[in-house]
This record gives structure tokens, sequence and C-alpha cells, in this order.
């Protein structure tokens, strides 16, 4: 079977984390459609599996938590029960990030009911050395779930944000409504109060929108089967924590939580892939 060059390979990886479209990747690098859709999976498989093998016994201490929303095929309200079947529908990224060296641990993508949640919790404990502070949002999920993957052991605060009335007309039809507070609430243990915040796992996501095209808003890049979707998540995850020089950190937030000890290349993602592919 032919293989195509480290060069070309890494190309192809770079333009799918700088935000391309999978059919743009394909024209801006000369290769088939079905080649970028291969690369993505075999990338997707890697990263993953790199990724859950070193992110363990971190030694985190402030964790935020948040979801945030895309789709796969059609939106949820459009969507048949035959297409739901296949994935299709609204789907919810759920991730977690060092509120201090700026690292994603881990993340899962699903529904956002409470088996996601727990599913999520746990292998967020599994991945922890020590106590921490965690704080989410006000979604109800997060209870029973760190409740039961934690314990007492954790300082756990909630941020809920108040909202006002839904703006209407069809110029605003995309904006959500206004946010006219927040309210910081003590779940367990004692979490400092000055770090009850969601800020930093938000600007994530609004990293995730901006770096993967299938997750930008009003596109019709969105992703057709629910396999590529996760796949595209791992490999931008990968790249933020090991490519991506964090413009505050100033390294790469595995070098600040001591995983790696160098800005990693694309083509050193390409040889990963070949390694835990063999």
């Amino acid at each position: 079977m032919n293989k195509l060059q480290t060069e070309k390979r890494s190309k192809i990886l770079h333009c799918l984390c700088e935000g391309n479209s999978m059919r743009a990747t394909a024209r801006l690098t000369g290769v088939s459609i079905n080649t970028v859709v291969k690369l993505l999976i075999d990338a997707g498989n890697a990263c993953s599996r790199y990724q859950d093998e070193v992110f363990r016994n971190l030694s985190c201490k402030r964790i935020q938590c948040d979801e945030v929303w895309a789709f796969v095929g059609a939106k949820e309200k459009n969507a048949t029960a035959e297409q739901k079947v296949k994935g299709w529908g609204d789907v919810w990224t759920w991730a977690a990030i060092d509120a201090d060296t700026k690292l994603i641990p881990c993340w899962y993508v699903g529904t956002r009911d409470g088996g996601a949640a727990y599913h999520f919790i746990h292998d967020l404990a599994s991945r922890l050395a020590s106590r921490v502070q965690l704080t989410t949002d006000g979604h109800k999920a997060y209870l029973n779930a760190v409740e039961d993957a934690f314990g007492c052991e954790i300082d756990y605060g909630m941020l809920v944000k108040i909202y006002g009335a839904e703006q209407q007309g069809g110029e605003v039809r995309y904006s959500p409504a206004q946010c006219m507070g927040a309210r910081k609430a003590n779940i367990t243990g004692k979490p400092d109060f000055k770090h009850i915040s969601t800020s930093y796992v938000e600007r994530s996501n609004l990293t995730m929108r901006m770096g993967m095209r299938r997750f930008t808003r009003l596109t019709n890049g969105f992703s057709k089967k629910i396999e590529n979707h996760e796949h595209s998540v791992a490999l931008h995850f990968m790249h933020y924590n090991f490519c991506r020089i964090h413009k505050s950190l100033r390294v790469t937030p595995a070098m600040e939580a001591g995983i790696a000890d160098h800005v990693w290349e694309i083509s050193e993602m390409v040889e990963m892939i070949d390694r835990l592919s063999n």
C-alpha cells in the first residue's frame, strides 16, 4: 500500500489543525478527500491513545469543566429517528482544563445527560494525583457525577450564570441571551471563592470553535459522521496540548505541566501515528 511521505502528511494535519475543512485541506495539499479522511482517522485514534496514556497522575490544583455544543449530520430537531440511530443530532464535547498549566487532561464527546457526566468526571478523577478545586457551570448533571467520582475528597464550587430574557428578531437569532450576572455556590469542601470561575475553559471552547471547521456556527462544514467528529476533537487537543505555544505561558500546556520537554512539530505527530499504528 502506498503511504504519503511524512512532509505531505504533516502538511495535511497542519491544515486540519488550523481550522480547514477536509475538502479545503484536500485542495490545499493536492490529495484526494479519501486520503484526508484516512489520515484523520489514523491521527484521531493515535492522539486519543497517546494522551490517554500520558495524562496520568497529574498534579493539577484547579480544574474547570464545561461543555460545548455542535451537531453531526443535522441539528437534533431536524434529524429523523433513523438518522439519530446513526449518531446524527446534537453532540456535546465535555472538556476539563487545568487553570494553571492550561492543559486539557481529558474530554468526552457525547450527549449532555447524566450518563455522559458520569463517564467524563470519572475519567477526570482517574487522572489526578491529589485533591483539587473543581469549578463547573450550573448544569445539574455534574452534581451526582462529582459526588460519585470524588466523594468528599474535593473542593467543588459551581458558577451559576443568570441570563435575561432571550432577544427577539431575525438579526439576533443566533445571539445568546444576555448574561445578567453569576452566582458562586459552595457544593463540597472548601473551595477558594476567588477561584470559582469557568473563564479559562470557556476561552478554550472558543479556541475549539476557531480551530475546528466542524464547530463553526452557521457552517456547512459540520461533521457527517460521529466518528470523524471524535477524531477531529482528539487531533485538536493533541495539537493544542503539545504543538501550540500558549500566548500567556510562552510554552505549550504539556511543557508547563511537565509532560513534554519541547514544542512538538507536526512531523513528530506523524511519527507517533506510525509508532502507535504498528
